[in-house]
């Protein structure tokens, strides 16, 4: 019976350190609801920027990360002007500043179908009622290829721009822009830089680099609708990441897999009352350092899409491998 006893305990001490192991989101006041794929960007005033999916591109401000956040309106109140269903409910933005120019990339669909397109916006400082939509970048799919041209992320390489893209088919893509990254650069294609061939769930791809690699963060697993279709326990969303000496590909988990063969490794996903979080992005804070934002559902509030809380987190990068 002792040793039974010993066992159990043991076995219930694994689980409780294994679950502590993720660390809790940190402190959000003010608006901190109905964030569905954030991107945060600080302007040089120190006024944090978040926008996030619907509202035509909510656009939130706060003096800190930690808030308190405040809704000041629609990046794009006319929706955007690509001609295909969704231009009026736009998707997964993504804010940089190029030169002196802030790019706001967004995404163009409707749930689970593949005619969709990433349009681009600019701005000059961010403000609601600044942007003016620029319309496609020339990212667009249709039925028979092999992506969805939604959850733009872009990254500066040397000076060459490339934008990592995609959701599901098969799965995340990349691609060569011009300078400025307004548009696909000339006689490129897109190229895949990860897969999953068992189930094709990954998507919203977010690439940083830290020290001598790229990291490749991206969401896995059903993403939405928790309310009324909850998977089966870890089919919900979780943060993965793969990394690379280059931008543009080779790509491996912790354990040496290949990105493009169902390979990742993961980051953040269901603990305590934290379930399905996603949709992320990676920020280096003046303050905090390196941060990962995203949104996830609390258990406590509810499930429904429009409560997905904002969430973020250090990262400590010391054993070469994003630890939150």
């Amino acid at each position: 019976m002792a040793i039974v006893y010993a066992a159990v305990w043991g076995f219930a001490l694994w689980l409780s350190t294994t679950v502590a192991a993720y660390a809790n989101p940190k402190a959000c006041s003010g608006t901190c609801v109905n964030t569905h794929d954030p991107s945060i960007i600080r302007r040089s005033d120190g006024t944090y920027f978040r926008f996030s999916t619907g509202g035509k591109i909510a656009v939130h401000t706060a003096p800190d990360i930690t808030g308190p956040w405040t809704y000041k309106g629609a990046a794009l109140p006319s929706g955007s002007s690509i001609n295909l269903g969704g231009n009026q409910d736009l998707w997964a933005p993504e804010v940089v500043l190029v030169g002196n120019t802030y790019y706001l990339y967004y995404s163009v669909s409707t749930f689970g179908v593949q005619d969709s397109a990433i349009g681009v916006a600019t701005s000059s400082g961010m403000d609601v009622g600044s942007w003016k939509d620029l319309g496609s970048t020339g990212i667009r799919s249709s039925t028979g290829k092999p992506y969805n041209a939604i959850d733009p992320n872009l990254i500066n390489v040397d000076g060459t721009y490339y934008i990592t893209f995609g959701s599901f088919w098969k799965d995340i893509h990349q691609v060569a822009m011009k300078s400025p990254p307004s548009a696909v650069a000339s006689g490129v294609s897109a190229y895949q830089v990860a897969y999953d061939p068992a189930k094709t769930d990954e998507e919203g791809a977010f690439v940083f680099r830290y020290g001598s690699y790229y990291y490749l963060f991206y969401s896995k697993g059903q993403c939405c609708g928790y309310d009324a279709n909850r998977p089966a326990a870890g089919g919900e969303y979780k943060i993965m990441v793969c990394r690379s000496a280059s931008a543009t590909g080779g790509f491996v988990d912790k354990s040496g897999k290949a990105c493009t063969s169902g390979g990742g490794t993961v980051v953040l996903e269901s603990h305590g009352n934290v379930y399905g979080p996603g949709g992320q992005g990676v920020y280096n804070d003046p303050t905090h350092g390196p941060i990962l934002y995203y949104h996830y559902v609390d258990t406590r509030v509810g499930y429904a899409d429009g409560q997905k809380q904002f969430g973020w987190n250090t990262i400590d990068f010391s054993s070469g491998w994003p630890v939150v």
